[in-house]
């Protein structure tokens, strides 16, 4: 039994980043990493919210919930970036050899993937590569499926942004003939690729990437952080527990007001 805690509603990984890397390879599934400004999602957005409890393992990647958690409940939660998970897991996969598939967000993250792969020696080809489409709020895609049943790798990595890669990764898991590991990494990929501004470790090690990405791009990262400061309030109200959709208010009863 893997060690977890449960926040929200969500059970995540309570170990270190090495554990869970074996641990995602001898049982496969599909891996989440939400960030701070994910939970309230799970109150607006009824298919993310099936797909993420659904989840075989979640890492802490948020260290505003790690430390809300052992402020309010006393408690520690093994935290666990994104970012530090690639990393060991891709140390892992260039050790073993073993295939993997890409799916990424454009032709530029593609490109920046297969640059990275020749500098580090990490076999990659544009074959094992997909171009993820624009997925709306309920995601399948059967191109994708058909390519990854053809190929059968062993690690399918995603990383098309959060929330629509996380219900990406449950509707493969749900529909593959076999059991991946399929691991939702979203930005993390790009920090070190080049595709996107590098966090460096220490600022990761003291939970200061968000500070570091808010700085690179104010304009994309100030609305997303302002979800975050719903996080505190979140856990002190459910805590375990999965907190409820909000209510939906339709025009005809606004009319009817």
């Amino acid at each position: 039994m893997i060690p977890t805690r449960q926040i929200l509603g969500l059970r995540f990984f309570n170990g270190d980043v090495d554990e869970a890397v074996a641990s995602m390879f001898q049982d496969g599934g599909f891996l989440v990493a939400p960030s701070g400004t994910c939970f309230a999602r799970l109150r607006e957005d009824e298919r993310y919210r099936r797909a993420i409890v659904a989840a075989d393992m979640a890492i802490a990647d948020s260290g505003l919930m790690v430390v809300i958690w052992r402020l309010l409940r006393r408690e520690s939660v093994q935290r666990i970036s994104g970012l530090k998970y690639l990393k060991h897991l891709l140390g892992k996969l260039n050790g073993e050899g073993t295939k993997v598939f890409w799916v990424l967000p454009n032709e530029r993250a593609c490109q920046k993937l297969i640059d990275w792969s020749r500098r580090e020696s990490f076999l990659i080809n544009t074959e094992n590569c997909y171009i993820a489409p624009r997925y709306g709020s309920d995601v399948e895609d059967r191109n994708l499926l058909a390519l990854i049943e053809q190929h059968r790798p062993e690690n399918v990595m995603i990383a098309v942004g959060s929330g629509a890669q996380e219900k990406l990764g449950f509707y493969l898991r749900e529909n593959s003939s076999y059991r991946p590991a399929i691991h939702c990494i979203g930005a993390a990929l790009g920090f070190i690729t080049g595709d996107q501004r590098a966090i460096p470790d220490w600022a990761d090690r003291f939970f200061l990437g968000w500070l570091w990405r808010l700085v690179a791009q104010p304009s994309i990262f100030i609305p997303r952080l302002s979800r975050a400061l719903e996080l505190p309030w979140l856990i002190w109200k459910y805590g375990e527990k999965l907190p409820p959709m909000r209510a939906v208010v339709s025009r005809s009863d606004i009319r009817s007001l």
